[in-house]
């Protein structure tokens, strides 16, 4: 048997498994219903065939005893008492007889039909006390006498006991009769209701799957739909028959999933314009811009001879110049995410040679404090863990409060940066938005040095590398700590994420790393 069969057969016997529960209602209804048919069928017959044995043999004894031991004397004999009781015993009666006279005043005489298999010791004493009991004669009652009967047990088989006496002075007897034979009957016959409720239970078990199977393959017909309409196949439809609650339910989905359709494409097609336009807008910003910077970077050379009335605007021209292009790369490098075309160019590295370039490069080694042992190997991108750490230290710098902590730590096969600054830390309604694109956790500062980008892209740069960054403030509530959480071997992502923008490597780690702070979350 194949795993699918397996596993079909396991998710079917599930008690989760609709098609179960309806083989086990139909199943519970059906034996309910057959116990209490069969029980009350099993109830009346029982009923019908003891009255009938108990009737037909108490009637036959109540008239011999009328026809044949009414005819004895007052004071019969022994022998008398023996042959009558055989003559009410024989035939086709199917009972013994015991009957009990009077030789004298207290001297009971006894005589029995088959004294081997009943005596007066068979006869239970509340029967006895019944049957020699006078009754008071009136108007409800015309003898003093009555037939009495009980059904009892001996060795495991049923009897019948019925007794009597003669009015007017007589013998009083009783009848001893087997109900071993009506009992084999009633129990053919609970064997037979026993046959017939299994049948009716394995009958009903075959109708609910038969009926779980008509009600339940449309639904799974609906499930498979909507699996794969969530897997992005909104070309799914249903094929629609009959005019039930299903086929209805058939349509609804249909429809539900062609207006899906309908507004996926209409979102897609927006956001592949927009991603356009931003991406084409960089591009072709980038041109004026390595004009205007090479502009600014003679102007800010010339600073010093400047007329002093014209320097800060000088300057202010640098530094927006700067800012804007920042904003451009950061931009383009977005696009690159939204478009999946961000790659890894995996290289093995120092992580703290790494660290402590990145820290260099920037002139950051007065304010930042490293905690990181040399020897630590990793395979990642040297590239993207630069923008990174840049963003990251950055935002530290600018929202925290020196001295800024880095921390390197290898744990198993991952690797742990912490960037810990003394700030007044993060507030808990920020805390959820500060990877956010263009989110500044000041409406009062839209135009901070920022542009809500940098930690984004940080962030971006993690899942690229199969790692995460989480955001806390720190347990002594002095200052945030960012925590990037990187595997130590990125190279099983690097088919998947290998660079192939011909202008990623050309834009430089340092340009997109001046981006650090943009996050504003602080």
């Amino acid at each position: 048997m194949s795993g699918a069969a397996k596993r079909a057969i396991l998710a079917g016997l599930r008690w989760t498994s609709l098609r179960l529960r309806l083989v086990v209602v139909f199943a519970l209804v059906a034996l309910t219903a057959a116990v209490s048919a069969s029980g009350i069928a099993y109830w009346l017959n029982r009923e019908a065939v003891l009255t009938r044995t108990q009737d037909s043999a108490l009637d036959d004894f109540r008239q011999e005893m009328q026809n044949r031991a009414a005819a004895l004397p007052l004071r019969p004999s022994q022998n008398e008492l023996q042959k009558t009781a055989e003559r009410m015993a024989g035939g086709n009666s199917g009972y013994s007889v015991l009957l009990i006279g009077e030789r004298a005043q207290g001297k009971p005489v006894v005589g029995a039909s088959d004294p081997d298999s009943f005596t007066l010791g068979d006869v239970p004493d509340k029967l006895q006390e019944a049957v020699n009991e006078r009754q008071g004669v009136g108007a409800g009652n015309s003898v003093p006498y009555h037939l009495y009967w009980q059904r009892t047990e001996r060795g495991g088989k049923p009897y019948l006991v019925g007794g009597t006496r003669i009015v007017g002075g007589g013998p009083t007897g009783y009848l001893f009769k087997s109900l071993d034979q009506e009992r084999q009957d009633l129990n053919s016959l609970a064997w037979s209701l026993g046959i017939a409720t299994t049948l009716a239970l394995v009958g009903s078990a075959l109708l609910a799957q038969a009926a779980a199977t008509t009600v339940l393959k449309p639904v799974h017909r609906l499930g498979e739909a909507a699996r794969r309409l969530g897997e992005g196949k909104l070309d799914t439809r249903l094929r629609v028959s009959g005019t039930d609650e299903l086929a209805e339910l058939a349509r609804t989905f249909n429809k539900t999933a062609e207006s899906l359709e309908k507004k996926v494409a209409d979102m897609s097609a927006r956001e592949e314009s927009s991603r356009r336009f931003v991406a084409d807008m960089s591009h072709e910003l980038r041109t004026p811009l390595t004009a205007l910077t090479a502009v600014t970077e003679v102007l800010e050379d010339e600073a010093d001879s400047l007329d002093p009335m014209i320097a800060p605007a000088v300057n202010l021209v640098v530094s927006e110049t700067r800012r804007l292009g920042d904003l451009v790369e950061n931009l383009m490098e977005v696009t690159r995410f939204d478009a999946g075309t961000a790659r890894l160019v995996v290289d093995t590295v120092d992580v703290a040679d790494q660290v402590t370039a990145c820290i260099d490069a920037r002139a950051w080694l007065d304010a930042v404090e490293l905690d990181a042992e040399r020897g630590i190997m990793a395979r990642l991108d040297p590239r993207r863990l630069d923008v990174i750490l840049a963003n990251l230290i950055g935002n530290a710098l600018k929202h925290g409060g020196s001295p800024v902590r880095v921390s390197v730590r290898p744990i198993d096969h991952e690797l742990l940066i912490e960037v810990r600054d003394h700030g007044p830390g993060i507030p808990e309604d920020v805390l959820p938005h500060v990877f956010d694109r263009f989110y500044k956790a000041s409406a009062s500062r839209p135009r901070s040095e920022g542009s809500g980008l940098g930690l984004s892209i940080a962030m971006e740069n993690a899942h690229i590398h199969g790692g995460d960054i989480t955001a806390a403030n720190s347990a002594d509530g002095d200052g945030a700590v960012f925590v990037l959480r990187l595997p130590r071997d990125a190279s099983s992502l690097k088919d998947s994420d290998e660079d192939t923008d011909p202008d990623a490597d050309s834009d430089g780690g340092d340009e997109r790393g001046r981006g650090r702070g943009e996050g504003d979350a602080q």
